[in-house]
Order: structure tokens, then sequence, then C-alpha cells
């Protein structure tokens, strides 16, 4: 079976050229998070996966649930991926949307883990060294994580840069077992 990156990311680009020929962009991505949750919730998600339920009750329930969320186009995406079998490719739908369209306003997402709190000072400065790094406007989100133990791990796009005690720990039990 194909990946789900794979299967959701033409999905995503025709999403995004619609999207950006219309600028709705931010529409768009409203409209994309909001069915990704949709589809995530548990029991919505066991509808979805019902062999028992037919596609046009699954698309009429999607559709009135999501009615004042969705155009004409958002309802045509269902309909589509209800045809093909696709639903449960929406939230990677959602993500790939997410990353062309930041990719296009040139902003990088980029989520900050830290042990502790940080200042607004400390998230700036590192939020200039990414941007300088990656010559791209930078999109943080800081998130606490006390396993870390202390440090930072950074995560942009596919790049992670471990500097947390927890990895520099991991890395001494590995190199002491060798």
């Amino acid at each position: 079976m194909a990946e789900i990156s794979t299967i959701a990311r033409p999905y995503a680009v025709a999403a995004f050229n619609l999207a950006k020929e219309k600028k709705a962009l931010k529409e768009w991505s409203e409209m994309l998070k909001f069915l990704a949750q949709v589809s995530q919730d548990e029991r919505m998600h066991t509808f979805i996966n019902d062999s028992k339920i037919s596609d046009d009750d699954r698309e009429k329930a999607l559709i009135n649930i999501s009615a004042e969320r969705l155009n004409a186009y958002g309802e045509n995406l269902i309909k589509l991926l209800i045809e093909y079998k696709r639903l449960n490719v929406l939230p990677e739908i959602s993500s790939a949307f997410e990353t062309l369209k930041a990719s296009d306003e040139g902003t990088l997402d980029a989520e900050i883990i830290v042990a502790s709190k940080p200042s607004d000072k400390e998230v700036d400065i590192l939020v200039k060294s990414l941007e300088k790094k990656f010559n791209k406007k930078i999109d943080a989100k800081v998130t606490i994580d006390e396993a870390i133990i202390g440090g930072i791990k950074v995560i942009v796009g596919d790049t992670v840069i471990d500097a947390s005690v927890r990895e520099q720990l991991q890395n001494l039990a590995y190199a002491l077992k060798s």
C-alpha cells in the first residue's frame, strides 16, 4: 500500500492551487483543519470506517456536521474522498496543505521543546537565529516537556536540532555500551 503522505499530497496540491487561484488560502486552511479534526474524532472515525454505512450516509453525515464550515469546493472534496475511500487521509491532506501554504508565504513552522517555560526574550532570540539559519520567517510554537530534563529540542520541517539533556544522556549511555 502506498504511503499515506503519497496519497494525500495530490489532494493537498490541488486544494492549494484552487485556494491560491480563488485567493482563499486562509478559508481553505481553516476548512481542512476542521475536517481533519472531525475525521479524527473517535466516534466519527468509527463511523467513517464502518463497512455497514453506505457512502451516501457517510457523505450526508460529514457534510451536515461541517455544513457551516464548508464551501462548495469543500463539499466536492468530501465527495471525492468518499468515492475513492480516502477520508482517512484528511489529516495528512491538511498537514500537506499547511506546508505548501507556509512555503508559499515564506514561513516555516518550528516546534521549540523545552523543559521549563522560557522567557519571551529567550524565544525571540532563538526565533531570530532560526530565521537567519533557514533564511525564512519562523512561526514558532513552544512546548514544555519536562521529560527532556533540560536544554532544548527544535523541530523545523524535517530538521531536528536536539540539544536536550535527555538526548545527551542517551548518547553517553550508547557510547559507554560500545
